[in-house]
């Protein structure tokens, strides 16, 4: 038992200390200097890593412009560091020192209604104020969840200090909202692009909010040391007018939704979540102070998992196959904004009366899911035949969400990545690709068995998952077999090109202006130069045997040279003997017959007679001359005859394509990415970018299957990217995609809902 001057020392909820006097602003000072000791540590520890963060972000930065931007923004980190953490610390004392002097007399008609978190900062509709607004709000929105015991705690306890202020999370000057403030108003002094402060802000809530606890936890156990409310219990409190029951099933969701943060805070996706519920309540604009259910208390999980288990059975009665292959995406657009009221009214017949509204944190919810299919029936990443099935899955993944509420924020949630898993395969859907039917049965199937089968068990999604990964492995591999046959195919006759090209430039350069023989050019253009082409590919560039090839054509050309003086015709006669032997061997290594190289020689003999001076017939003369018509075997082919194809403007032309965005884009294809390709009569096929010649450029894409579609140069690409023939396909996944879109189309309306109207 207490002694009688130990029991005077204790200040109950219903007594008041006056901040002016010795004892309050002992109190006061106390708070003070452990939130001051405190947040000092927390953030130098945090500036401490914002260098290494925006050294790594620089090093993984898509381009060179926002690689500068993150460097940039490391330089004025290091300057304006001092400057901002003074700000920070100053304005959080200056915060406690302030309050009661700065709210004694509003304290009546404001801190008895604070504004609704965001509502302030969502007035600001430029683009950057919005996105920084959306950072802090969430952050706040967050911790604010999170440290729910000990912020209710200090609340109290500082109520007392300050003369029985009434303070609560929004105004209390050390809780998260008054510090996220303060260190938004000290990061004004950061002239840094809006991606930096981003950064800083996600580092500020990981190593600076995330120990808040330990900063309450001291600030209670130095006042109840005081004697500041020693018996003081945690009690949330309810809404006006809410029932007991509604008011349970709340905090029965809002622990769901704690526990769901907590657990997802290492992968980001706590961040995401309280961002899209912090849209969802400036979309639905300040509350009226009415209970969320009207005059009923809101339907609790069973009952939603219930009506929509009703739903889910009629749904998969009501498929027939004929249907999937009539169903309009406009009727499936509708059906599914229709889904909310028809929830409701099967609500209301489960119940006997239908609720006004379901639970704030289920009304989120089924908003979420109903956005996230509309974004399936919008996107153009995939086949309108794969939306038509994927559509279906509305009910079961709204079942899902409203079951385990960690579906929406963790990447690997096994729904999430069945649906991801299922939008992949749909990508690569055509119906060229899919002539068997299999790909799409495989669909339809899991489509099917999650209508009919799906009650709340959620392991079945993991075993859908784990089918339709084994499906795609097998087709997989067959398509891999093919690809690479095609592949290999293609690197073939792109070797023969180059290096067809590559004799024609030699042999072409060494003729230069020379006027030969038909005899002597048909033999380098046509025989020598597939002899060229072939020693190329067997032996290579470096060769003795390619430098030897080379090495005929010159002595070749200089035997058409007129042999008038005597040196000339022994110079000749030296030469001969080398030229047959090389010509024999050439011509038996690309398949003439024996009997051919015999004439061809003949023939060669009657023409260095000639060049020599010695008699010749007429008949032989004209049989020279008629050389080019010699026959050759079918293999051969004219070389030099052959214009070598450009894959690219020719040097010194403009080109209208040339540092345009799509031969930009063409630029940044990685094998691995899908396109869709439009054909004059119609007919699409999707296709994937299976490989670029490091020779020619050349994009090589094959089907699902490993089947050559089409190749193109980079300028024909970049053409028919700009002509809407072929189109670049989303390689994000899915879920993730819709969610981008999701939140970039909330802080729309949010922007939109937050801009002043003008007077009219």
């Amino acid at each position: 038992m207490k002694d009688a001057s130990e029991s005077s020392n204790i200040v109950s909820l219903s007594q008041r200390l006056d901040p002016s006097s010795e004892r309050g602003g002992a109190l006061l000072n106390t708070v003070r200097d452990i939130a001051g000791r405190r947040l000092q540590l927390l953030i130098n520890g945090m500036f401490e890593h914002v260098d290494d963060a925006l050294f790594d972000l620089a090093e993984k930065a898509e381009n060179n412009a926002a690689q500068m931007h993150y460097f940039d923004g490391m330089r004025e980190v290091r300057k304006r560091r001092p400057v901002v953490e003074r700000g920070f610390l100053s304005l959080v004392a200056r915060g406690l020192a302030d309050f009661a002097s700065n709210h004694r007399h509003t304290a009546d008609n404001v801190m008895g209604s604070p504004l609704p978190i965001g509502s302030v900062e969502l007035s600001l509709v430029a683009d950057n104020e919005l996105e920084e607004s959306l950072a802090i709000t969430s952050m706040i929105g967050k911790n604010e969840t999170r440290l729910t015991r000990d912020l209710f705690a200090v609340n109290q306890r500082l109520s007392v200090i300050y003369g029985g202020i009434k303070i609560d999370d929004a105004n209390n000057p050390v809780g998260p909202a008054a510090l996220a403030q303060a260190f938004r108003q000290a990061m004004r002094e950061l002239n840094a692009e809006m991606r930096v402060k981003l950064i800083i802000y996600k580092l500020f809530d990981r190593y600076v909010f995330a120990t808040l606890d330990e900063l309450y936890q001291e600030v209670n156990a130095e006042l109840i040391r005081a004697g500041v409310l020693p018996q003081l219990r945690h009690e949330l409190p309810r809404n006006a007018g809410q029932s007991p029951a509604a008011g349970a099933g709340q905090e029965q969701q809002h622990a769901i939704g704690e526990q769901a943060d907590t657990f997802l805070a290492e992968d980001g996706g706590a961040e995401l979540l309280q961002t899209l519920r912090t849209l969802f309540s400036v979309r639905r604009g300040p509350s009226d102070g009415r209970s969320i259910a009207g005059p009923l208390h809101a339907p609790s999980v069973n009952e939603l998992v219930g009506a929509l288990s009703v739903l889910q059975s009629q749904a998969a009665e009501s498929i027939q196959p004929s249907s999937l292959q009539t169903t309009d995406t406009v009727d499936l657009a509708r059906e599914v904004l229709l889904l909310k009221e028809q929830l409701l009214m099967q609500l209301g017949s489960l119940r006997g009366e239908k609720p006004g509204h379901v639970a704030t944190v289920d009304e989120d919810t089924i908003d979420l899911v109903g956005m996230l299919f509309e974004f399936i029936l919008e996107d153009r990443n995939l086949p309108t035949e794969m939306q038509v099935l994927l559509a279906r899955l509305q009910i079961p993944y709204l079942k899902a969400a409203i079951i385990d509420r960690k579906l929406f924020a963790h990447r690997q949630h096994p729904a999430r990545r069945l649906l991801d898993g299922l939008a992949d395969a749909a990508t690569a859907w055509s119906t060229e690709s899919d002539r068997d039917h299999r790909l799409h049965e495989k669909v339809k199937s899991i489509v099917d068995r999650l209508l009919q089968d799906f009650d709340d068990d959620l392991s079945i999604f993991e075993r859908l998952n784990t089918e339709l990964h084994e499906f795609q492995d097998g087709n997989r591999r067959r398509a891999e077999l093919s690809e690479q046959r095609v592949a290999e195919s293609t690197r073939g006759r792109e070797k023969l090109e180059q290096a067809r090209r590559t004799a024609a430039r030699e042999i072409l350069g060494r003729v230069g202006d020379h006027s030969l023989p038909p005899l002597i050019h048909g033999i380098l253009s046509r025989a020598w130069a597939n002899y060229l082409v072939l020693t190329l590919l067997r032996q290579g560039e470096e060769s003795s045997e390619y430098r030897d090839a080379l090495r005929f054509i010159n002595d070749f050309i200089a035997s058409t040279r007129p042999a008038r003086e005597p040196e000339e015709r022994r110079a000749l006669r030296q030469m001969l003997p080398g030229i047959e032997r090389a010509l024999r061997r050439g011509l038996a290594n690309v398949a003439f017959q024996e009997n051919d190289i015999e004439r061809l020689l003949a023939q060669l003999h009657t023409y260095y007679r000639h060049q020599l001076g010695e008699a010749v017939s007429e008949a032989e003369v004209r049989a020279i001359e008629e050389a080019a018509t010699l026959p050759i075997p079918e293999n051969i082919q004219p070389v030099v005859d052959t214009a070598p194809e450009s894959v690219e403007p020719e040097p010194g032309t403009e080109d209208p394509l040339e540092n345009s965005p799509a031969l930009e884009q063409v630029r940044e294809l990685k094998p691995g990415h899908w396109l869709e390709f439009s054909a004059d009569n119609a007919s699409v096929e999707r296709a994937k970018l299976s490989w670029i010649s490091p020779m020619s450029g050349r994009y090589l894409f094959v089907n699902r299957r490993g089947l050559k579609v089409a190749d193109y140069s980079p300028y024909e690409l970049a053409a028919a990217l700009t002509d809407g023939t072929a189109r670049i396909l989303e390689s994000t996944a899915l879920f993730d995609r819709a969610l981008d879109a999701i939140v970039g189309r909330l802080s729309q309306t949010a922007a939109v809902a937050a801009t002043p109207s003008r007077p009219t």
